[in-house]
């Protein structure tokens, strides 16, 4: 498994400027490899209970001796989380009530990202930043299908509108990237009210160089300070070791499928 000395983490998450709750949620576990951020939906506590029940989920995860069974285990702990959301709902009447949610695995010198909504993961390495996980959006959809420029799709009216979430419809589908760690690598987990305020070069610019406290802490400042109309969240873990000759740029090594339930 990952060395937990290899990977260090710190995560952040504010309310913001607007809403008067805050419906994000965090779990960072080092000594699993385990990482997430998600984002609940719903509103009159409902979002803030769907990411809760996705975060605590994942928090029974125990550390695993092979990186298969991590998966497996995380897999079946947001299946679960699905459906109790799908419960709750019923129980609350409530027509709409999910959670997007962003996971990172480490495990010896590998990674895998699983998600389903539009929070999302970056790489940063060498000084470059990459989005590893791709927004389950209309907006995203339809671009790439063709029918949106990328110009369009960033002012679409319904470029908010997510097509998965954790406890939305029948089955939960889940996206998966995985790739090879290497020495300074960073990963970047946040919320869209980090996103709907900085840039993805911004993200890089504010937390290459820096420890993932003194990141996270940037990345906050950042997008409260332009308006924090979101909860915002946002959770960095770096990967470092005494050795690591090897160089690669980011994205080379990854590869990618959709995972649905068994």
């Amino acid at each position: 498994m990952t060395d937990i000395r290899a990977m260090r983490a710190f995560a952040l998450s504010h309310k913001g400027r607007v809403r008067a709750e805050n419906e994000d949620n965090f779990l960072s576990k080092p000594q699993t490899g385990l990482f997430a951020v998600a984002d609940g939906m719903g509103g009159h506590a409902a979002g803030a209970t769907a990411s809760a029940v996705v975060v605590d989920s994942l928090s029974r995860v125990a550390t695993q001796g092979v990186a298969a069974e991590l998966r497996r285990q995380c897999e079946e702990a947001l299946q679960g989380a699905h459906r109790d959301i799908k419960r709750q709902a019923a129980l609350r009447g409530v027509a709409t009530m999910g959670s997007t949610v962003v996971m990172l695995l480490t495990f010896d010198r590998y990674y895998a990202c699983l998600w389903a909504g539009d929070s999302r993961a970056y790489l940063l390495r060498a000084g470059d930043i990459v989005q590893i996980t791709i927004d389950h959006t209309e907006a995203e959809q339809l671009l790439a299908d063709g029918v949106l420029t990328p110009e369009e799709a960033r002012n679409w009216p319904r470029r908010n509108v997510i097509t998965r979430a954790v406890g939305a419809g029948e089955t939960l589908a889940l996206d998966f990237v995985n790739g090879e760690l290497f020495e300074g690598d960073m990963f970047v987990l946040c919320s869209d009210g980090l996103t709907g305020h900085l840039s993805a070069a911004e993200i890089a610019g504010l937390a290459c160089g820096r420890a993932p406290e003194e990141a996270c802490r940037a990345l906050i400042d950042l997008a409260l300070e332009r308006g924090g109309t979101d909860n915002v969240t946002a959770l960095v873990a770096a990967y470092r070791t005494e050795q690591d000759a090897t160089r690669l740029r980011p994205g080379r090594e990854e590869s990618r499928e959709t995972t649905r339930p068994r």
